[in-house]
């Protein structure tokens, strides 16, 4: 039996709310510069859409982390796959998740980059589920706050499929 995909928020909807995050973000940081750390693979689309939102001078980089496998609940276990390229030391750096669930792998980047020294350090998130949270990081910028369903779509995936989809939405298996 196939899967059921019930649309939780279509593009047009997402357009708009990233294009308010990006000007929270400017409003923040006036005319200062900002590096935008993509956690991969998830947060591509969402950085994309934000990085050509923001008028501010932009640098991009990625990190990627794991704590899923390929199953649909967290290990609680973070490994980092991929570092970054470029030293943040000094830098107005924000993190670009798609979710932020259990809070688990957030926080743990929030922890490891803060050692960098940046010069700010914060986190924009397209989605939030606050009713999966096992530990509170703060999340400076956030999207949407979603029902604790499992989600699809936008860059999010189920064993590296639906991520191409342009809207984000529940997956109910068949």
């Amino acid at each position: 039996m196939p899967d059921t995909l019930d649309v939780l928020i279509d593009h047009a909807t997402l357009a708009g709310k990233i294009a308010e995050m990006a000007r929270q973000i400017e409003s923040d940081f006036g005319d200062e510069p900002v590096l935008l750390i993509g956690v991969l693979k998830g947060s591509v689309h969402f950085l994309s859409d934000l990085a050509r939102a923001l008028r501010n001078d932009t640098q991009l980089d990625f990190m990627q982390t794991s704590s899923y496998g390929s199953g649909k609940s967290s290990t609680g276990v973070v490994q980092i796959r991929k570092d970054l390229d470029i030293n943040i030391e000094g830098l107005n750096v924000i993190i670009v998740e798609d979710i932020v669930d259990t809070g688990i792998t957030l926080s743990h980047l929030r922890e490891l980059l803060s050692t960098r020294r940046p010069k700010s350090l914060k986190v924009a998130a397209l989605l939030s589920k606050t009713e999966a949270r096992k530990v509170h990081p703060p999340v400076e910028y956030i999207g949407f706050e979603i029902p604790n369903d499992f989600v699809v779509g936008y860059g999010l995936d189920y064993a590296e499929r639906y991520r191409n989809l342009p809207y984000i939405a529940i997956l109910r298996e068949g």
